[in-house]
């Protein structure tokens, strides 16, 4: 492994991102900047959903500046993937009538919603663009639900639907029947690499083979380009199962040898870079991912709370 010393998480990314907006349904667009969050839209006949809202408000104006592009309906529901703040905290900016989550989801920003805010700033300052537009406090949701719940637009249905545990306890989907297109979250990601640091990776495959289930023909995962046929749907599901099962087996192995978190993060590296190095966000995400399945792997069941004191001292004990 490399002995120079990166810089922490993501705070030396500067670079912009290429936003494109793609329809990949009928009224369904996916709102994508080359591995930064995605965020997914479906147009009604009488209004517009948003799936995912950016990390501010002013970041959401450039997804709204879209929207307008296709349709003046107004917006009237923003749904919440999970409460990580790059996901939620720019809801605002849309004027909707709903902010829809999981009831897991509203667990977690009551737990953990401060915390995570301050972690997520420190770790990736760019995708915060505009942080002083953020409201006082945390973005809350209006409606929730614990495991499937449809919001009309019209005579347009979007089925939201929690598959099971993965990138966070409350994940959930979108299901839109008349395209058969799906919105992921960041249960998938396509070239980038999932972010793992609240997960559960004993139940992601499951939630993934569920997910699969629903015969998506076009999905907007949470990281990467649009998935726009069923063959790169397919792709996207078994690359992100590949990761997580290639991360956990490696911890597994190393954890059970007795190795302390620093050796079994070298050793994890030295594993995954050959294959995913090239994904956005590796050397970024590795650090907090390898923390998080050496927590699991030894039968801590409920993630650890990052703060931004303890990411910063992760970021020094394993990488210098």
């Amino acid at each position: 492994m490399s002995t120079d010393k990166p810089a922490f998480a993501s705070s030396a990314d500067l670079g912009e991102k290429t936003i494109s907006f793609d329809e990949i349904g009928r009224g369904i667009y996916a709102y994508t900047a080359e591995g930064d969050p995605n965020t997914g839209v479906v147009v009604g006949d009488e209004s517009v959903l948003v799936f995912d809202a950016q990390a501010t408000p002013k970041m959401a104006e450039t997804v709204i500046e879209r929207v307008r592009r296709v349709t003046d309906k107004p917006i009237s529901h923003v749904v919440l993937s999970h409460y990580h703040a790059v996901r939620v905290l720019g809801a605002p900016a849309y004027g909707a009538r709903e902010i829809v989550a999981s009831d897991v989801a509203r667990e977690m920003i009551v737990e953990r919603g401060e915390q995570d805010k301050a972690s997520e700033i420190g770790r990736f300052p760019r995708l915060f663009q505009g942080a002083d537009s953020i409201r006082p406090g945390l973005t809350w949701p209006t409606m929730t639900f614990s495991d499937t719940a449809s919001i009309w637009l019209g005579k347009r249905e979007v089925r939201l639907t929690k598959l099971g545990r993965g990138h966070t306890a409350g994940d959930i989907v979108a299901w839109i029947p008349d395209a058969e297109v799906s919105f992921a979250g960041d249960l998938v990601e396509y070239g980038a690499t999932p972010y793992c640091g609240d997960a559960h990776f004993e139940d992601w495959p499951t939630t993934l083979d569920h997910l699969s289930a629903l015969g998506s023909v076009a999905m907007v995962p949470g990281r990467g380009a649009a998935l726009t046929d069923a063959a790169m749907v397919a792709d996207g599901i078994s690359g992100t199962r590949a990761f997580l099962s290639d991360l956990y087996d490696a911890v597994k192995q190393s954890a059970g040898a007795g190795c302390s978190l620093r050796e079994t993060f070298e050793r994890v590296h030295a594993v995954l870079k050959p294959g995913y190095g090239d994904w956005v966000i590796f050397e970024h995400c590795l650090p907090f991912n390898v923390s998080r399945a050496y927590d699991e792997a030894n039968g801590l069941d409920h993630p650890r709370i990052w703060t931004d004191e303890r990411d910063r001292q992760m970021w020094i004990d394993l990488r210098g």
